[in-house]
């Protein structure tokens, strides 16, 4: 049993430009994410040296022009769950009875230009197949390729930085726009 003094974790709206290709899902924004108020904020995260390295911009842009980075390259990026009851930051330690996805079907349905959906992370996945896939239309299902990608996480070490480069290059690579490979 969760312990009652896990706190209520909100997280944040998408970042979705105007014709999405590729969809990251993660879990949930851990603590230094909340605290900064930004998507992988955590110092050790590789998520923005990896979307750096695959859409040609610096990782230690601003936030603003890191995020408008990935809406020219097709890439949005949002949280499977809305909201969920976790003390700390790690996804092992989210209560899945509090969790609330956000509306990830609506989003798939509007956004008709996504084509692949990457979950940043097992954990990402499993709350995706219990909360959101039950409910997506099966030709969507069909539409959409899912891949699951080694989180970008510190937690997660098992994988190198290198290493989870290469993974999300091979899954990403072919979908982003010619001018946002790498060379």
């Amino acid at each position: 049993m969760r312990s009652s003094r896990a706190e209520r974790v909100r997280a944040f709206p998408p970042i979705l430009g105007a014709r999405p290709r590729i969809l990251v899902l993660g879990s949930l924004p851990g603590l230094a994410s909340l605290q900064a108020g930004e998507y992988y904020a955590h110092p050790r995260n590789q998520f923005w040296p990896i979307m750096a390295a695959l859409c040609g911009f610096a990782p230690e842009a601003p936030y603003a022009a890191r995020t408008a980075a990935l809406r020219a390259a097709g890439v949005c990026v949002w949280d499977v769950l809305a909201e969920a009851a976790r003390p700390g930051s790690a996804d092992a330690d989210i209560d899945a009875a509090t969790a609330r996805a956000h509306d990830v079907r609506g989003l798939l349905v509007r956004q008709r230009s996504i084509s692949l959906l990457a979950f940043n992370g097992a954990a990402a996945q499993r709350h995706f197949a219990r909360l959101v896939l039950p409910a997506l239309p099966g030709q969507r299902r069909s539409d959409i390729r899912f891949v699951t990608l080694p989180s970008t996480s510190p937690a997660h070490a098992t994988l190198g930085p290198a290493g989870k480069l290469r993974r999300w290059r091979a899954a990403l690579g072919g979908v982003l726009p010619q001018r946002a490979r790498p060379p």
